[in-house]
């Protein structure tokens, strides 16, 4: 670990056996996905920023004790932890005539292979647009379409510094998108999408019980930190204000 590293508060609260990526890739994801990584109390983090395989994700999920819960037409899975912490979000929103309820049925707990389909669905069309754009040659496109997910990430990252972007709208990255397979906190069982996100009083609630906002590019995206808010600069992590959300982020 560089030493200027090792002076950062939020590299400090990390756990001792977490794998402190030294590359582009592994660095852009911690600064984007990384503010579970220092997650207390009962939450369990993983120790690395990416797993390559479906084979990784479903070792370390294994070894987590979680809690599964059908919320309106919806089964979630979440580590214990972050469910207790749901649950009684959900009864405090009740009280006030509001509910707390998923997306869907990936909203929750997702398998690698989920990942994979969900950066699929950005990054096929994407090459086919590019292709037809002139600004990639069908030889380049089905490299990389040949490529493992994993070996995707940093080819996808390299042509976004082109400006060959591979979001939805094609306007801007990937992250805005999807996050990259291996990466997403939905692997961790510590992140939850929720519809009703844009209601500020549901996101008060969700604050009072653990969950925060930490993925700016991701309104309805909430992650279970198991740690009050006015103690999460301790554990390295900063806030950031847009369109009157408060999202919390690695301060790095």
């Amino acid at each position: 670990m560089k030493k200027n590293k090792k002076n950062k508060l939020f590299y400090k609260n990390l756990s001792d056996d977490f794998e402190v990526p030294v590359d582009a890739v592994g660095e852009k994801m911690l600064r984007e996905y990384g503010a579970f990584f220092v997650a207390g109390n009962d939450a369990v983090s993983p120790n690395r920023v990416i797993f390559e395989n479906e084979r990784e994700v479903a070792e370390w999920q294994k070894n987590v004790k979680s809690l599964k819960k059908t919320i309106a037409e919806f089964e979630i899975e979440l580590q214990a932890a972050a469910m207790k912490a749901l649950k009684k979000a959900i009864k405090e929103a009740e009280e006030n005539d509001l509910t707390i309820t998923p997306r869907g049925t990936d909203a929750a707990r997702r398998s690698y292979a989920e990942t994979v389909d969900l950066w699929a669905s950005r990054v096929n069309p994407a090459l086919l647009h590019w292709v037809e754009k002139g600004r990639l040659t069908e030889p380049e496109a089905e490299k990389i379409h040949s490529l493992s997910p994993f070996e995707q990430v940093s080819e996808i990252f390299r042509l976004e510094a082109k400006g060959i972007f591979f979001s939805k709208d094609l306007s801007k990255s990937i992250v805005y998108s999807v996050a990259p397979p291996g990466t997403s906190q939905h692997l961790s069982m510590l992140a939850l999408d929720i519809k009703e996100h844009d209601d500020a009083v549901v996101r008060e609630i969700l604050v009072r019980h653990n969950w925060f906002q930490t993925v700016v590019s991701d309104l309805p995206h909430f992650t279970y930190l198991g740690i009050s808010d006015n103690e999460l600069v301790n554990f390295g992590l900063k806030n950031i204000i847009d369109d009157g959300r408060v999202f919390w982020i690695p301060d790095l």
